[in-house]
């Protein structure tokens, strides 16, 4: 089964309920599931005509419209995969993306917030044509919901024809058999290299994924997700197509503002959220401020990128009722591959891992092919179809990857709950072992965090011949005045001596990246400041 038919299945039952709510000019508009799916069928059929089909790439490079959900169903329906681009992706990662990627036509925002894609897009076909082989793509510019298309269609050639669909396009081709198991997503989440990694999955696990997701956080008709993220990453792409399975709707966010996503939530009954506890962090900051209604929040899941999560937590679950959770997931395995449940008391339901969401999907802890069974940390390797299944233009990363055996190595490392649950630790790479001991950098970082003048805590290691040695670096809260030794004595109070920090050092902006499903911080920056500031 694709994608599409379960949706239509879902469809069936209440054809005309809203499947998407997305801001207009002059506010907000609905589209129904019909609807939806009618489109979904019109640049289906224009796609066939065009003669795109099985094991083809299409470029989706625009925010989060309807029309975004639209191309990666119809691609999908004919055996082709998608892969998103970020649209503040520059022109270096446009042309890695043309080059590994190969797409046959690229979807491209027309007249977004005044970005020039189109100029970014020409000049890394520009550097693309300089690859054995490429042929520059097909290019389908698309207006914001209720503006009109481009009137110089031509003007968007780069070689390889340029075209509009929309309401017009006969619908589409229901004679076409349903496509084998095909790769049907790919993301774009940054990888070590500093360039988008296009981690590619097929259908089967996808489908299985999304109903997973849908399932674990408690969707239903009722239910409503503010999608912010964009559906390029993961995280984005998850959470919203999770929701519209489990027969939800989802509330669009092109661009997210932090005040428009907490009027959205205090005024439409948005009752899911996934978000990077930086971005939630702002709505709940504002909500706190203008005493704003929260309680139909019934679901929030959290990644941890900045220490905030428990925080947040504590506040949604004290002054909304929310049930609140930490989130676990890769571009490589998808987001919201776990949860934890009801039953698992805070704060450990706050912190990333917890129960995997698809029955199909194992894991195990390891140290290289050695599976550790007495409880303590290795890395977490996943077997299953959410794993991997290639990486776009370069077959060299699966062997590089997968162990022997056939597991996927994550690089992080976890702890096991039990046969089906483990509890996130840390990136392998930034563990650090103090005085003999392995320890998680953030499990300091989220101590110093309970600090009141403390808004952003964050530990890295500077490796030294004796071993390594752990430094702290906070933001602090307006108004709020501590300095780095009396943190060191917090942390003394409470922590074993070998987790004491040897320095903490107040700064007045965290160094961070904007990524595909939130802002995180840039701990490699960290650690070059921590080794220059110890000297």
């Amino acid at each position: 089964m694709s994608v599409l038919s379960r949706l239509q299945g879902v469809a069936i039952s209440d054809p005309e309920g809203a499947a998407i709510v997305f801001p207009v000019r002059n506010g907000l508009a609905s589209m129904s599931r019909r609807e939806l799916i009618e489109g979904v069928l019109r640049l289906r059929r224009e796609l066939h005509e065009r003669g795109f089909g099985r094991g083809d790439c299409a470029a989706v490079w625009l925010p989060n419209w309807p029309s975004a959900l639209i191309w990666q169903l119809a691609v999908g329906s004919l055996g082709g995969h998608v892969i998103g681009i970020n649209t503040r992706y520059n022109v270096h990662e446009v042309t890695h993306v043309l080059t590994l990627a190969r797409p046959r036509v690229v979807s491209i925002a027309h007249d977004f917030v005044g970005l020039d894609l189109l100029g970014r897009l020409r000049e890394a076909a520009s550097h693309a044509r300089e690859s054995e082989g490429w042929q520059p793509p097909q290019v389908v510019p698309a207006s914001a919901p209720g503006e009109d298309p481009p009137e110089d269609v031509a003007g968007y050639y780069i070689g390889g024809g340029s075209w509009v669909w929309g309401p017009a396009s006969p619908l589409g081709l229901d004679e076409l058999p349903e496509p084998d198991d095909e790769l049907y997503v790919a993301f774009t989440t940054s990888g070590s290299t500093g360039l988008p990694k296009l981690a590619a999955h097929r259908q089967a696990g996808t489908l299985e994924q999304l109903l997973a997701t849908g399932w674990a956080i408690g969707a239903g008709p009722s239910s409503r997700l503010l999608a912010a993220l964009p559906f390029s990453g993961t995280f984005g792409f998850v959470a919203a197509f999770g929701m519209l399975l489990a027969g939800g709707s989802i509330v669009l966010q092109p661009s997210f503002k932090a005040q428009e996503a907490m009027r959205l939530v205090s005024e439409e009954g948005i009752t899911h959220v996934a978000f990077g506890d930086d971005m939630l962090g702002q709505v709940i900051e504002l909500a706190q401020a203008q005493n704003a209604d929260m309680s139909a929040l019934q679901w929030v899941g959290i990644a941890d990128f900045q220490g905030g999560a428990r925080r947040l937590a504590e506040w949604l679950e004290e002054h909304a009722g929310t049930h609140v959770t930490g989130l676990y997931g890769s571009s490589e395995t998808f987001a919201l591959l776990t949860t934890s449940g009801h039953k698992v008391p805070a704060p450990d339901r706050w912190l990333p891992g917890g129960t995997l969401t698809p029955s199909g999907l194992e894991y195990r802890i390891a140290d290289g092919e050695r599976v550790i069974t007495d409880g303590s940390e290795g890395e977490i390797q996943f077997r299953g179809p959410q794993a991997v299944d290639a990486y776009l233009g370069q077959p060299e990363k699966m062997a590089e990857n997968y162990t022997s055996d056939g597991w996927f190595r994550s690089g992080d490392l976890g702890r096991a709950l039990d046969e089906r649950s483990f509890r996130y630790v840390c990136r392998a790479s930034e563990a650090l072992r103090l005085k003999g001991f392995l320890v998680e950098p953030d499990e300091i970082a989220t101590h110093i965090a309970t600090h009141p003048a403390v808004e952003i805590a964050k530990v890295v290691g500077v490796r030294r011949d004796a071993g390594d040695e752990a430094v702290g670096f906070v933001t602090l809260r307006d108004g709020q005045q501590v300095d780095g030794d009396a943190l060191i004595s917090y942390c003394a109070d409470a922590l074993a001596k070998y987790k004491v920090p040897t320095a903490v050092y107040v700064i007045d902006e965290m160094p961070v990246t904007a990524g595909t499903n939130g802002v995180k911080i840039r701990a490699r920056v960290l650690q070059e400041w921590a080794a220059d500031r110890l000297g």
